[in-house]
């Protein structure tokens, strides 16, 4: 899509932008409208990088926005964060209906994407169509995002043709781990490099406004970036695309165990809920809590 881009969303009068806002047009505060897809296309024309955070309720969307992030993906990562499966296979457009509704409800400022749960779309473009048409419509959304490069490039086509902006995901798709066993690196290897550049243009012609690179080696992902005209979102893909995702709950410390190597967590807040919960425990069974100032007389 080449459409002329809009005047990137700017604070409003009086708003003051620090640190990394400063003279960024993506990052700020409180503006008097969302960020749009073409302020991602020309985000990519000036070379500016941006952040995307994943959501999955209305109180840490607001957060996120608050904190100036431009855009946030409703994933069906919940599946794994929130909703407690192995996977994201489980998850149905019903909740993913609910949960990016949440966010659309929390938030003013970003650009708020929907997943498209595994089972959704890939039928027919008919049936890609009908649940990006709901989201949209019930949860209100900016954009929906679908896994597939060449193989989704007609539902693509069809939604973008209906008005639906989409971004796209290639490289590393998780609905897709039963067929790959599991979650390996892509794109390794000529042919498999080959594919993924022919994925990346074909996404690109059927008219998404940017597309994910999962898993993929930095070279390549960088490589796919600079013949790309639309956005690259990375994850695991190294720091050569134009913006990059995290899962939220990976990058805030929420995550037990071992997370993937590409994840930086910015904050322990498992450690943080933890330690709250056995005080607020251990005064209920002292006896100190509630206090008086914490009693109505």
């Amino acid at each position: 899509m080449n459409a002329s881009p809009l005047s990137p969303a700017q604070p409003q009068s009086g708003q003051p932008q620090t640190g990394q806002q400063q003279g960024s047009t993506l990052y700020g505060g409180v503006t008097n409208r969302r960020v749009t897809v073409r302020d991602l296309a020309a985000a990519k024309q000036r070379g500016e990088r941006w952040a995307m955070l994943t959501a999955y309720d209305a109180l840490t969307g607001g957060v996120f926005d608050e904190a100036g992030i431009p855009v946030l993906l409703v994933g069906d990562s919940a599946g794994n964060c929130h909703l407690g499966y192995e996977t994201t296979v489980p998850v149905t457009m019903d909740q993913m209906v609910m949960l990016s509704a949440a966010v659309v409800r929390g938030t003013k400022r970003a650009l708020i994407i929907g997943d498209m749960p595994f089972g959704s779309y890939q039928e027919s473009p008919a049936q890609a169509m009908h649940n990006a048409a709901r989201l949209m419509k019930e949860a209100g959304v900016g954009a929906v995002k679908l896994e597939g490069g060449e193989r989704s490039a007609r539902s693509i086509e069809l939604l973008v043709e209906a008005g639906i902006p989409v971004m796209a995901h290639i490289g590393l798709t998780p609905q897709s781990v039963h067929a790959f066993g599991g979650y390996p690196v892509q794109g390794r290897g000529d042919e498999a490099a080959h594919q993924l550049l022919r994925d990346a243009k074909a996404v690109q012609q059927a008219g998404a406004f940017s597309v994910v690179l999962e898993a993929v080696p930095a070279e390549l992902a960088t490589q796919v970036t600079e013949q790309l005209a639309i956005p690259t979102v990375g994850i695991g893909a190294g720091a050569g695309t134009d913006a990059q995702v995290l899962v939220w709950t990976d990058m805030a410390g929420m995550t037990a165990g071992r997370v993937p190597k590409f994840v930086k967590q910015y904050a322990d807040l498992r450690a943080v809920l933890g330690d709250a919960a056995r005080e607020f425990a251990t005064e209920v069974g002292a006896g100190t809590f509630p206090a008086p100032e914490h009693t109505f007389k």
